[in-house]
């Protein structure tokens, strides 16, 4: 088209060189930024305005996929990777703080790097380990995002990227995920089986042990986080989301230690818009009283932020 023809404005991440491919003037995409309809994600890529998301998360994933447009030989990769899958973070801030980052091919003479637009990781990247997203853009595989985070966290951190990994692992076998999906043995094995795979391939053979505790039945960050501290302070392994019966339901506490009748609950920061909800919790705590198991809490926050208190408060409890 013309440099004075009517163009439609990018809904996706689009560089300087496809716009001109297309026919657009320079000083047309110029008119278009100064007008504010055209938004310049980093230089050389832009998005029309109204693309652009509300969400912070949305719009980490559009700035990746800039990066993607400013070297389309790239692959979406670690924590914007982790958005992209929904993995949770060990961190307060979340993946969402974080730099944008992508994947250039070791084959290519490229060097890593880290600048003004995001991280870019140098490696070689197996056919098994890329897959598109509905967008079609290129990104690390779930087991491979997985380990390419979790091989520089400790123990504690790791697991909750492992579990995350996990547990969306086990929701692709099955159309509709029940709670017995989590703790079935085949599923477990084979979640198990191909982040060892991940691992093995990008020579990260340290993370075979924080692999072998993960567990895709723990249902937050908060919970695998205390999984990896209680693991490093040498407590019993407890159960996890171990069925228990009671006169008033069956109940599925976070940690289960049968032999001493122990319960660990870890609370999230929940806000009960439900003025029945807090009453129906103390019920629930009551009535595995009464079945004679002890209860001790934990906050999110604390296994966060202060790890051996929470440590500490569950030794007394199973007397360790």
């Amino acid at each position: 088209m013309g440099s004075t023809a009517a163009w439609t404005l990018p809904r996706e991440p689009t560089s300087t060189a496809t716009l001109r491919r297309l026919g657009v003037s320079r000083k047309s995409i110029a008119t278009q930024a100064r007008r504010g309809s055209l938004v310049q994600l980093r230089q050389g890529v832009y998005l029309a305005a109204g693309a652009w998301p509300e969400d912070r998360r949305a719009q980490q994933l559009i700035l990746a996929k800039a990066e993607v447009a400013a070297n389309p030989e790239a692959v979406i990769s670690h924590q914007s990777a982790a958005l992209a899958w929904e993995l949770p973070s060990p961190d307060v801030d979340g993946w969402t703080d974080l730099p944008v980052s992508i994947t250039l091919p070791a084959t290519g003479g490229y060097r890593s790097s880290r600048g003004a637009t995001g991280v870019h990781h140098v490696a070689r990247l197996p056919a098994g380990h890329v897959c598109r997203d509905e967008s079609g853009y290129l990104l690390t595989s779930l087991a491979r995002t997985a380990v390419d985070l979790a091989a520089v966290r400790p123990l504690p951190e790791a697991l909750v990227i492992l579990d995350g990994a996990a547990r969306r692992l086990c929701q692709g076998f099955v159309t509709t995920p029940r709670r017995s999906d989590f703790t079935n043995p085949a599923f477990m094995a084979q979640t198990k089986e191909q982040l060892l795979g991940a691992a093995h391939l990008c020579r990260h053979s340290g993370l075979a042990a924080a692999i072998g505790l993960s567990e895709p039945c723990r249902e937050s960050a908060a919970e695998s986080l205390s999984a990896g501290h209680f693991h490093c302070a040498g407590l019993p392994t407890p159960i996890f989301q171990a069925a228990i019966r009671t006169p008033i339901g069956v109940f599925y506490p976070d940690c289960l230690w049968p032999e001493l009748r122990v319960i660990g609950e870890c609370d999230g920061a929940v806000k009960y818009t439900d003025p029945n909800a807090y009453l129906r919790e103390k019920q629930r705590e009551q009535a595995l009283r009464d079945q004679g198991y002890l209860v001790v809490r934990w906050l999110a926050r604390e296994i966060l932020t202060s790890p051996a208190v929470v440590v500490e408060r569950v030794g007394r409890a199973l007397d360790c």
